[in-house]
């Protein structure tokens, strides 16, 4: 007949190796847990580095709407400007006119004497300087 203390041994022995089981199990719990958290940061970083260069292209964009956006208000206040000006030169040019009253006069030409060619022919006379 078995001894108490053989009895004892054996029943040790077998929650020992249930101890050990449930250990193993855990620590490949554990393991799976890690590669999933760490598959899952992985993605997240991969996001995060998207994001960013999303938002980095998002900046430039808009960088470049602003110096669109300058050139647009420098091309109005010089078309304010030309605008401006002719509207002044024409006052002057009108009070210019008023005070002296410039009348366009045509151009008159003295007509040239006619010449005899040597084929008899008369050359010369009126020439048209209007163009």
């Amino acid at each position: 007949m078995p001894t108490l203390s053989a009895a004892s041994s054996v029943n040790q022995s077998g929650f020992q190796q249930l101890q050990l089981q449930q250990a193993r199990r855990n620590a490949d719990q554990a393991e799976q847990s890690a590669r999933s958290l760490s598959s899952q940061a992985d993605s997240a970083q991969r996001a995060a580095a998207q994001a960013q260069e999303g938002a980095r292209l998002l900046s430039v964009e808009a960088g470049q709407a602003q110096d669109r956006a300058g050139q647009a208000r420098q091309g109005v206040v010089a078309q304010e400007s030309f605008t401006r000006t002719s509207a002044q030169i024409g006052e002057i040019y009108t009070r210019v006119a008023e005070k002296f009253q410039v009348i366009e006069t045509p151009q008159v030409v003295a007509a040239a004497p006619a010449v005899v060619n040597t084929q008899g022919q008369v050359t010369g006379g009126n020439v048209n300087v209007t163009a």
